[in-house]
């Protein structure tokens, strides 16, 4: 299993795209998580030939399998508002520049309904997924919706909203699910001992199939049980604890799903080499 445990971080691509995969095989990542892009501007400049050929060249140096990305954080496919068509052609943006560096999928918070409903929302969501998905029909880049704390009006908290995305897309051989352990546990679903854990993850894989997990954020809670509060703790030093985490790097279901941080850090890397060890230390000898 140690072998084959793919754990990394969330990486900058400070100084360009190659970099992020300089930075995770300085700690010593076998899977990483970038932006292709500035993740707080609706404007992106295209990609250059040099900027793909390098981040190919730096990506066979390394052994960092699967590289890939998140979307910005101003796409809204839930909304009704003037940025719902801006939101899509975003996300079309960020397929495309995945799809060109090789990255298997991207990353996508679905939303906040602002007011219109979480039914309504969530059908907003599902037309947006439907053309991205027509429009990218050559990509091989799929789309991974992010589980969401249900901060403000956001969908995707419920195991119920993502059995309706996966059930109502058109295309399920292009979308997936990322599951974010602070957002879980901010949504009100308990992980912190190993019967909990079980419980959770079967209502889970009651909702949507083992093989539609393609990713998960590991990130400890500042914020209590419930709380739809979203804010990131260092592993083990929030409300979740250890014990979930353990239970998640030693499920047997999951060895081949790539597992990055999210947790708070500075340029130096100091807090994931921290987290990543103590992570690593969970992980039963074979």
């Amino acid at each position: 299993m140690k072998n084959t445990l793919l754990l990394g971080a969330h990486m900058s691509i400070e100084g360009g795209l190659h970099r992020a995969l300089e930075r995770g095989h300085s700690i010593g990542c076998t899977t990483i998580q970038i932006f292709t892009r500035n993740n707080t501007r609706w404007a992106a400049r295209d990609l250059l030939d040099e900027e793909i050929r390098q981040f190919q060249r730096t990506l066979t140096q390394h052994s960092i399998r699967p590289v890939f990305a998140h979307c910005s954080y101003l796409i809204n496919l839930a909304a009704g508002n003037e940025f719902y068509e801006k939101s899509i052609a975003a996300l079309i943006t960020e397929v495309l520049r995945a799809d060109s560096l090789g990255l298997p999928f991207v990353v996508l918070h679905p939303g906040a309904h602002m007011g219109k409903g979480e039914d309504e929302g969530l059908i907003r969501v599902v037309a947006a997924i439907n053309q991205v998905i027509d429009a990218t029909s050559k990509a091989k880049c799929k789309i991974v919706i992010e589980n969401t704390a249900g901060q403000g009006s956001c969908v995707g908290c419920k195991f119920e909203h993502l059995a309706y995305l996966w059930t109502h897309v058109n295309d399920q051989n292009k979308l997936g699910f990322c599951i974010d352990t602070c957002h879980l546990f901010a949504a009100g679903y308990d992980i912190r001992t190993e019967k909990t854990y079980a419980h959770t993850f079967k209502s889970l894989l009651n909702h949507v199939p083992l093989s539609s997990i393609f990713a998960f954020h590991l990130n400890d809670s500042k914020k209590e049980l419930g709380s739809r509060v979203d804010r990131h703790e260092h592993i083990g030093k929030g409300r979740i604890g250890k014990m979930a985490f353990r239970c998640l790097l030693n499920d047997s279901r999951f060895v081949s799903v790539p597992k990055v941080l999210e947790t708070p850090k500075g340029k130096d890397l100091a807090e994931d080499v921290i987290n990543l060890k103590c992570l690593r230390r969970m992980v039963k000898k074979a």
